[in-house]
Protein backbone atom coordinates (compact mmCIF):
# COMPACT_ATOMS: atom_id res chain seq x y z
CA UNK A 1 0.00 0.00 0.00
CA UNK A 2 1.76 3.22 -1.13
CA UNK A 3 2.15 5.40 1.70
CA UNK A 4 -0.34 8.81 2.07
CA UNK A 5 1.14 11.88 1.13
CA UNK A 6 -0.25 14.30 3.65
CA UNK A 7 -0.15 18.38 2.54
CA UNK A 8 2.17 20.59 5.09
CA UNK A 9 0.51 23.13 7.58
CA UNK A 10 -0.68 26.14 5.62
CA UNK A 11 1.21 29.56 6.13
CA UNK A 12 -2.34 30.67 7.62
CA UNK A 13 -2.88 27.46 10.08
CA UNK A 14 0.49 27.85 11.35
CA UNK A 15 0.03 31.26 11.90
CA UNK A 16 -3.29 30.76 14.06
CA UNK A 17 -1.55 28.14 15.77
CA UNK A 18 0.98 30.00 17.17
CA UNK A 19 -1.07 33.57 17.89
CA UNK A 20 -3.46 31.21 19.66
CA UNK A 21 -0.69 29.71 21.70
CA UNK A 22 0.97 32.76 22.50
CA UNK A 23 -1.89 34.92 23.41
CA UNK A 24 -3.89 32.22 25.48
CA UNK A 25 -0.36 31.66 27.56
CA UNK A 26 0.78 35.20 27.72
CA UNK A 27 -2.63 35.69 29.49
CA UNK A 28 -2.52 32.64 31.62
CA UNK A 29 1.07 33.39 32.95
CA UNK A 30 -0.12 36.90 33.68
CA UNK A 31 -3.79 36.44 35.45
CA UNK A 32 -2.29 33.44 37.27
CA UNK A 33 0.34 35.78 38.40
CA UNK A 34 -2.92 38.51 39.47
CA UNK A 35 -4.13 35.44 41.04
CA UNK A 36 -1.34 34.33 43.52
CA UNK A 37 -1.35 37.84 44.35
CA UNK A 38 -4.25 37.64 45.78
CA UNK A 39 -3.68 34.10 47.42
CA UNK A 40 -5.85 32.51 44.92
CA UNK A 41 -4.47 29.13 43.20
CA UNK A 42 -2.77 30.07 39.95
CA UNK A 43 -5.61 27.78 38.11
CA UNK A 44 -7.94 30.36 39.08
CA UNK A 45 -6.39 33.16 36.65
CA UNK A 46 -5.52 30.61 33.75
CA UNK A 47 -8.85 29.49 33.73
CA UNK A 48 -10.44 33.02 33.38
CA UNK A 49 -7.43 33.29 30.74
CA UNK A 50 -9.06 31.02 28.61
CA UNK A 51 -12.77 32.61 29.86
CA UNK A 52 -11.95 36.47 28.65
CA UNK A 53 -10.51 34.78 25.06
CA UNK A 54 -13.41 32.13 24.83
CA UNK A 55 -17.16 32.70 23.64
CA UNK A 56 -18.61 34.20 27.25
CA UNK A 57 -16.22 37.74 26.54
CA UNK A 58 -14.60 37.88 22.97
CA UNK A 59 -17.10 35.25 21.51
CA UNK A 60 -19.83 38.78 22.51
CA UNK A 61 -17.51 41.69 22.12
CA UNK A 62 -15.84 40.96 18.70
CA UNK A 63 -17.00 37.71 16.99
CA UNK A 64 -15.09 37.96 13.96
CA UNK A 65 -11.81 38.66 16.05
CA UNK A 66 -12.79 35.21 17.89
CA UNK A 67 -13.48 33.36 14.57
CA UNK A 68 -10.03 34.62 13.34
CA UNK A 69 -8.63 33.25 16.13
CA UNK A 70 -9.54 29.85 15.56
CA UNK A 71 -12.52 28.74 17.88
CA UNK A 72 -15.17 28.25 15.16
CA UNK A 73 -12.66 26.19 12.71
CA UNK A 74 -12.94 22.64 13.60
CA UNK A 75 -9.24 21.68 12.22
CA UNK A 76 -7.51 24.69 13.83
CA UNK A 77 -9.46 23.78 17.11
CA UNK A 78 -7.55 20.29 16.84
CA UNK A 79 -4.30 21.87 16.28
CA UNK A 80 -4.96 23.40 19.71
CA UNK A 81 -6.19 20.11 21.25
CA UNK A 82 -3.60 18.54 20.50
CA UNK A 83 -0.48 20.57 21.62
CA UNK A 84 -2.87 20.71 25.14
CA UNK A 85 -2.98 17.10 24.89
CA UNK A 86 0.72 16.27 24.95
CA UNK A 87 0.79 19.35 27.74
CA UNK A 88 -1.59 16.98 29.93
CA UNK A 89 0.49 14.02 29.46
CA UNK A 90 3.55 15.32 30.81
CA UNK A 91 1.66 17.58 33.29
CA UNK A 92 0.05 14.42 34.57
CA UNK A 93 3.50 12.47 34.38
CA UNK A 94 5.43 15.12 36.28
CA UNK A 95 2.97 15.51 39.17
CA UNK A 96 2.73 11.77 39.55
CA UNK A 97 6.73 12.36 40.24
CA UNK A 98 5.65 13.87 43.84
CA UNK A 99 2.75 11.13 44.67
CA UNK A 100 4.85 9.42 47.73
CA UNK A 101 3.63 6.14 47.87
CA UNK A 102 5.47 5.21 51.17
CA UNK A 103 3.45 8.37 52.88
CA UNK A 104 0.63 6.20 52.30
CA UNK A 105 2.71 3.17 54.17
CA UNK A 106 3.78 4.59 56.79
CA UNK A 107 0.28 6.36 57.58
CA UNK A 108 -1.34 2.85 57.22
CA UNK A 109 -4.88 1.97 57.85
CA UNK A 110 -6.44 5.56 58.42
CA UNK A 111 -5.31 6.74 54.89
CA UNK A 112 -6.90 3.81 53.46
CA UNK A 113 -9.85 3.94 55.09
CA UNK A 114 -10.22 7.73 54.83
CA UNK A 115 -9.56 7.77 51.51
CA UNK A 116 -11.86 5.08 50.51
CA UNK A 117 -14.73 7.22 52.17
CA UNK A 118 -13.64 10.16 50.64
CA UNK A 119 -14.32 8.14 47.43
CA UNK A 120 -17.17 6.06 47.64
CA UNK A 121 -19.42 9.15 49.07
CA UNK A 122 -18.40 11.46 46.47
CA UNK A 123 -19.03 8.93 43.80
CA UNK A 124 -22.40 7.24 44.94
CA UNK A 125 -23.91 10.51 45.40
CA UNK A 126 -22.37 11.99 41.73
CA UNK A 127 -24.11 9.18 39.82
CA UNK A 128 -27.33 9.73 41.90
CA UNK A 129 -26.81 13.55 40.69
CA UNK A 130 -26.19 12.35 37.17
CA UNK A 131 -29.69 10.65 37.06
CA UNK A 132 -31.50 13.73 38.42
CA UNK A 133 -29.51 16.55 36.52
CA UNK A 134 -31.92 18.27 33.63
CA UNK A 135 -31.92 16.17 29.80
CA UNK A 136 -30.06 19.61 29.06
CA UNK A 137 -26.85 18.59 30.55
CA UNK A 138 -26.58 14.75 28.95
CA UNK A 139 -25.22 14.68 25.47
CA UNK A 140 -27.07 13.06 22.39
CA UNK A 141 -25.71 9.39 21.61
CA UNK A 142 -24.54 7.96 25.64
CA UNK A 143 -27.39 6.72 27.88
CA UNK A 144 -27.68 8.79 30.76
CA UNK A 145 -26.24 5.95 33.05
CA UNK A 146 -22.72 6.28 31.54
CA UNK A 147 -22.97 10.19 31.63
CA UNK A 148 -23.92 9.63 35.26
CA UNK A 149 -20.99 7.10 36.58
CA UNK A 150 -18.86 10.24 34.60
CA UNK A 151 -20.08 12.60 36.81
CA UNK A 152 -19.82 10.61 39.86
CA UNK A 153 -16.30 10.03 39.15
CA UNK A 154 -15.72 14.10 38.24
CA UNK A 155 -17.07 14.67 41.80
CA UNK A 156 -15.15 12.14 43.69
CA UNK A 157 -11.53 12.74 42.59
CA UNK A 158 -9.15 15.34 44.59
CA UNK A 159 -6.14 17.18 42.94
CA UNK A 160 -3.37 16.48 44.79
CA UNK A 161 -0.85 19.10 43.32
CA UNK A 162 -3.74 21.97 44.71
CA UNK A 163 -3.67 20.38 48.20
CA UNK A 164 0.03 19.99 48.60
CA UNK A 165 0.30 23.63 47.15
CA UNK A 166 -2.12 25.04 49.66
CA UNK A 167 -0.58 23.51 52.65
CA UNK A 168 2.71 24.17 51.74
CA UNK A 169 1.79 28.07 51.69
CA UNK A 170 0.31 27.89 54.59
CA UNK A 171 3.03 26.34 55.81
CA UNK A 172 1.54 23.15 57.50
CA UNK A 173 3.47 20.74 55.63
CA UNK A 174 5.33 19.30 59.03
CA UNK A 175 2.08 18.60 60.78
CA UNK A 176 0.57 15.54 60.84
CA UNK A 177 -2.73 16.27 59.88
CA UNK A 178 -0.91 18.02 56.76
CA UNK A 179 0.92 14.73 56.37
CA UNK A 180 -2.03 12.58 57.01
CA UNK A 181 -3.87 14.84 54.39
CA UNK A 182 -1.96 14.01 51.40
CA UNK A 183 -1.43 10.34 51.92
CA UNK A 184 -5.13 10.56 51.92
CA UNK A 185 -4.84 12.39 48.49
CA UNK A 186 -2.53 10.49 46.81
CA UNK A 187 -5.20 7.94 47.69
CA UNK A 188 -8.00 9.65 46.18
CA UNK A 189 -6.34 10.14 42.74
CA UNK A 190 -4.56 7.01 41.99
CA UNK A 191 -8.16 5.61 42.79
CA UNK A 192 -9.51 8.56 40.96
CA UNK A 193 -7.35 8.30 37.57
CA UNK A 194 -8.32 4.42 37.52
CA UNK A 195 -12.46 5.38 37.76
CA UNK A 196 -11.75 8.06 34.81
CA UNK A 197 -9.91 5.46 32.15
CA UNK A 198 -12.43 2.81 33.38
CA UNK A 199 -15.63 5.42 32.66
CA UNK A 200 -13.32 6.47 29.50
CA UNK A 201 -13.39 2.46 28.50
CA UNK A 202 -16.99 1.99 29.22
CA UNK A 203 -17.86 5.11 26.85
CA UNK A 204 -16.52 3.52 23.90
CA UNK A 205 -18.24 0.13 24.74
CA UNK A 206 -21.68 1.13 26.83
CA UNK A 207 -22.76 -0.46 29.82
CA UNK A 208 -23.03 -4.30 29.11
CA UNK A 209 -21.19 -6.22 31.51
CA UNK A 210 -17.87 -6.62 29.07
CA UNK A 211 -17.64 -3.57 29.11
CA UNK A 212 -17.32 -3.24 31.96
CA UNK A 213 -15.59 -5.86 33.05
CA UNK A 214 -13.23 -5.39 29.93
CA UNK A 215 -11.65 -2.14 31.43
CA UNK A 216 -10.85 -3.99 34.64
CA UNK A 217 -9.24 -6.55 33.75
CA UNK A 218 -6.68 -4.42 31.87
CA UNK A 219 -6.79 -2.49 34.28
CA UNK A 220 -5.01 -5.53 36.43
CA UNK A 221 -2.73 -6.30 33.70
CA UNK A 222 -1.24 -2.89 33.52
CA UNK A 223 -0.83 -2.67 37.03
CA UNK A 224 0.97 -6.06 36.85
CA UNK A 225 3.22 -5.14 33.86
CA UNK A 226 4.24 -2.04 35.64
CA UNK A 227 5.27 -3.32 38.85
CA UNK A 228 7.29 -6.05 38.05
CA UNK A 229 8.25 -4.97 34.32
CA UNK A 230 7.96 -1.17 33.78
CA UNK A 231 9.40 -0.58 37.19
CA UNK A 232 13.00 -2.26 36.41
CA UNK A 233 12.87 -1.65 32.90
CA UNK A 234 12.86 2.19 33.97
CA UNK A 235 15.17 1.93 36.45
CA UNK A 236 17.90 0.87 34.18
CA UNK A 237 16.50 3.15 31.32
CA UNK A 238 17.23 6.56 33.70
CA UNK A 239 20.11 4.96 35.20
CA UNK A 240 22.40 5.06 31.89
CA UNK A 241 20.94 8.68 31.47
CA UNK A 242 23.89 10.56 31.91
CA UNK A 243 23.12 14.07 31.28
CA UNK A 244 20.09 16.33 32.66
CA UNK A 245 18.95 16.85 28.64
CA UNK A 246 19.24 12.72 28.65
CA UNK A 247 17.25 11.96 31.43
CA UNK A 248 13.96 14.91 30.72
CA UNK A 249 14.18 13.25 27.44
CA UNK A 250 14.18 9.53 28.80
CA UNK A 251 11.47 10.65 30.93
CA UNK A 252 9.48 11.77 28.55
CA UNK A 253 9.66 8.94 26.16
CA UNK A 254 8.17 6.87 29.66
CA UNK A 255 5.44 9.01 30.16
CA UNK A 256 4.24 9.50 26.59
CA UNK A 257 5.14 5.71 25.82
CA UNK A 258 2.61 4.45 29.00
CA UNK A 259 0.23 6.96 27.88
CA UNK A 260 0.23 5.21 24.04
CA UNK A 261 0.66 1.93 25.77
CA UNK A 262 -2.86 2.49 27.66
CA UNK A 263 -4.71 4.54 25.07
CA UNK A 264 -3.96 1.34 22.54
CA UNK A 265 -5.61 -1.22 25.26
CA UNK A 266 -8.44 1.51 25.21
CA UNK A 267 -8.01 2.98 28.33
CA UNK A 268 -7.69 6.75 29.31
CA UNK A 269 -4.01 7.94 27.98
CA UNK A 270 -3.55 10.40 31.04
CA UNK A 271 -3.92 7.13 33.14
CA UNK A 272 -0.75 6.06 31.00
CA UNK A 273 1.13 8.82 31.92
CA UNK A 274 0.19 9.12 35.50
CA UNK A 275 2.17 5.13 35.51
CA UNK A 276 4.98 6.28 33.80
CA UNK A 277 4.98 9.16 36.39
CA UNK A 278 4.83 6.87 39.06
CA UNK A 279 7.15 4.78 37.45
CA UNK A 280 9.99 7.19 37.19
CA UNK A 281 8.94 8.46 41.09
CA UNK A 282 9.82 5.09 42.42
CA UNK A 283 13.27 4.60 40.50
CA UNK A 284 14.88 6.66 43.28
CA UNK A 285 16.20 10.31 43.81
CA UNK A 286 19.91 9.91 41.62
CA UNK A 287 17.77 8.30 38.86
CA UNK A 288 15.63 11.65 38.78
CA UNK A 289 18.63 13.56 38.83
CA UNK A 290 18.12 16.04 35.90
CA UNK A 291 14.08 16.47 36.00
CA UNK A 292 14.03 19.92 37.00
CA UNK A 293 13.79 21.45 33.30
CA UNK A 294 11.49 19.11 32.02
CA UNK A 295 9.08 19.85 35.33
CA UNK A 296 9.84 23.27 34.62
CA UNK A 297 8.02 23.30 31.39
CA UNK A 298 5.28 21.00 32.53
CA UNK A 299 4.04 23.31 35.06
CA UNK A 300 5.32 27.22 34.14
CA UNK A 301 4.17 26.21 30.23
CA UNK A 302 2.52 23.73 29.42
CA UNK A 303 0.26 23.59 32.36
CA UNK A 304 -0.92 27.18 32.00
CA UNK A 305 -1.50 26.75 28.27
CA UNK A 306 -3.64 23.48 28.93
CA UNK A 307 -6.06 25.35 31.21
CA UNK A 308 -6.43 28.65 29.49
CA UNK A 309 -7.47 26.10 26.63
CA UNK A 310 -9.85 24.58 29.16
CA UNK A 311 -11.49 27.54 29.51
CA UNK A 312 -11.34 28.67 26.30
CA UNK A 313 -14.46 25.69 25.75
CA UNK A 314 -16.31 27.33 28.71
CA UNK A 315 -19.57 28.74 27.28
CA UNK A 316 -21.27 30.79 30.81
CA UNK A 317 -24.22 31.91 28.97
CA UNK A 318 -24.83 27.94 28.74
CA UNK A 319 -25.81 28.25 32.64
CA UNK A 320 -28.34 31.33 31.77
CA UNK A 321 -31.43 29.21 32.20
CA UNK A 322 -32.74 28.89 36.03
CA UNK A 323 -33.00 25.19 35.32
CA UNK A 324 -29.30 25.07 34.43
CA UNK A 325 -28.23 27.74 36.89
CA UNK A 326 -29.66 25.92 39.63
CA UNK A 327 -28.38 22.26 38.73
CA UNK A 328 -24.88 24.28 38.67
CA UNK A 329 -25.45 25.39 42.50
CA UNK A 330 -26.84 22.00 43.26
CA UNK A 331 -23.70 19.91 41.84
CA UNK A 332 -21.60 22.07 43.71
CA UNK A 333 -23.46 21.64 46.94
CA UNK A 334 -23.45 17.81 45.97
CA UNK A 335 -19.69 17.77 45.75
CA UNK A 336 -18.59 19.73 48.57
CA UNK A 337 -20.92 18.46 51.06
CA UNK A 338 -20.13 14.94 49.79
CA UNK A 339 -16.59 15.13 50.42
CA UNK A 340 -16.92 16.28 53.89
CA UNK A 341 -19.30 13.35 54.67
CA UNK A 342 -16.53 10.91 53.02
CA UNK A 343 -13.44 12.71 55.41
CA UNK A 344 -16.15 12.91 58.48
CA UNK A 345 -17.05 9.03 57.90
CA UNK A 346 -13.90 7.77 57.25
CA UNK A 347 -12.14 9.76 60.09
CA UNK A 348 -14.63 8.17 62.34
CA UNK A 349 -14.44 4.91 61.47
CA UNK A 350 -10.23 5.34 61.69
CA UNK A 351 -10.60 6.39 65.30
CA UNK A 352 -9.90 10.30 64.28
CA UNK A 353 -11.61 13.37 65.84
CA UNK A 354 -13.69 15.76 64.34
CA UNK A 355 -11.19 18.32 64.28
CA UNK A 356 -9.33 16.18 61.61
CA UNK A 357 -12.26 15.32 60.28
CA UNK A 358 -12.84 18.54 59.14
CA UNK A 359 -9.35 19.41 58.23
CA UNK A 360 -9.28 15.80 55.73
CA UNK A 361 -12.29 17.48 54.05
CA UNK A 362 -11.13 20.80 53.33
CA UNK A 363 -8.11 19.64 51.55
CA UNK A 364 -9.60 16.81 49.79
CA UNK A 365 -12.43 19.01 48.83
CA UNK A 366 -10.17 20.75 46.08
CA UNK A 367 -10.49 19.49 42.94
CA UNK A 368 -8.30 22.22 40.92
CA UNK A 369 -6.16 20.47 38.28
CA UNK A 370 -7.49 16.96 38.33
CA UNK A 371 -11.05 17.79 38.13
CA UNK A 372 -9.85 20.39 34.66
CA UNK A 373 -8.44 17.26 33.26
CA UNK A 374 -11.46 14.95 33.67
CA UNK A 375 -13.94 17.52 32.56
CA UNK A 376 -11.56 17.87 29.21
CA UNK A 377 -11.74 13.98 28.92
CA UNK A 378 -15.37 14.07 29.43
CA UNK A 379 -15.85 17.11 26.73
CA UNK A 380 -13.61 15.17 24.01
CA UNK A 381 -15.48 11.77 24.75
CA UNK A 382 -18.35 13.02 24.25
CA UNK A 383 -20.02 12.64 27.58
CA UNK A 384 -20.37 15.71 28.74
CA UNK A 385 -21.83 18.54 26.59
CA UNK A 386 -20.41 22.38 26.85
CA UNK A 387 -22.99 22.60 29.55
CA UNK A 388 -22.34 20.36 31.87
CA UNK A 389 -18.33 20.58 30.84
CA UNK A 390 -18.69 24.74 32.25
CA UNK A 391 -20.52 22.80 35.25
CA UNK A 392 -17.45 20.80 36.24
CA UNK A 393 -15.09 23.67 35.60
CA UNK A 394 -16.74 25.66 37.89
CA UNK A 395 -16.76 23.13 40.78
CA UNK A 396 -13.24 22.70 40.41
CA UNK A 397 -12.71 26.55 40.16
CA UNK A 398 -14.99 27.08 43.62
CA UNK A 399 -13.78 24.37 46.01
CA UNK A 400 -9.89 25.07 45.02
CA UNK A 401 -10.79 28.80 45.85
CA UNK A 402 -12.62 27.54 49.47
CA UNK A 403 -9.94 25.02 50.51
CA UNK A 404 -7.73 27.97 51.90
CA UNK A 405 -10.13 29.50 54.28
CA UNK A 406 -11.43 26.00 54.58
CA UNK A 407 -7.95 24.41 55.99
CA UNK A 408 -7.09 27.55 57.62
CA UNK A 409 -10.36 27.94 60.18
CA UNK A 410 -10.24 23.79 60.70
CA UNK A 411 -6.62 23.83 61.40
CA UNK A 412 -6.91 26.40 64.50
CA UNK A 413 -8.61 23.75 66.30
CA UNK A 414 -5.65 21.01 66.60
CA UNK A 415 -2.68 22.32 68.38
CA UNK A 416 1.02 21.62 67.43
CA UNK A 417 2.89 18.70 69.01
CA UNK A 418 6.61 18.97 70.57
CA UNK A 419 7.55 16.19 67.59
CA UNK A 420 5.57 18.69 65.11
CA UNK A 421 7.17 21.91 66.21
CA UNK A 422 10.91 20.13 66.13
CA UNK A 423 10.13 19.23 63.01
CA UNK A 424 9.16 22.52 61.58
CA UNK A 425 12.58 23.58 63.40
CA UNK A 426 14.44 21.75 61.47
CA UNK A 427 13.16 22.45 58.07
CA UNK A 428 13.97 26.27 58.83
CA UNK A 429 17.39 25.26 59.67
CA UNK A 430 18.29 23.63 56.41
CA UNK A 431 16.84 26.49 54.70
CA UNK A 432 19.13 28.80 56.56
CA UNK A 433 22.09 30.21 54.02
CA UNK A 434 24.87 30.04 55.86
Amino acid sequence: MAPVTASPLGGHSLLVLLAQVALLLAAALLLGRVAERFQLPAVSGELTAGVLLGPTVLGRLAPGLQGWFGTSQASQVHLLDAVGQFGVLLLVGTTALEIDLALVRRTGRTSLVVGAFGLVVPLGLGIAAGFVAPAALVPAGHGRGLFAFFIGVALCVSALPVIAKILSDMRLLHRDIAQLTLAVGVVDDVAGWMLLSVASAMAAGGLAFGSVAGPLVRLLLITVCAVFLGRPAVRWLLARARTPGAVAGTATVVIVGCAAATQSLGMEASFGALVGGLLIGAAGPDARRGLTPLRSVALSVLAPLYFAEAGLRMNLFALGTPQILLAALGALAVATVSKFAGALLGARVAGLDRHAALVLGAGMNARGVIQIIVAGIGLQLGVLNTASYTIVLLIALATSLMAPPLLRRAVRHIAPTPTEQARLQRAEDLTVVP
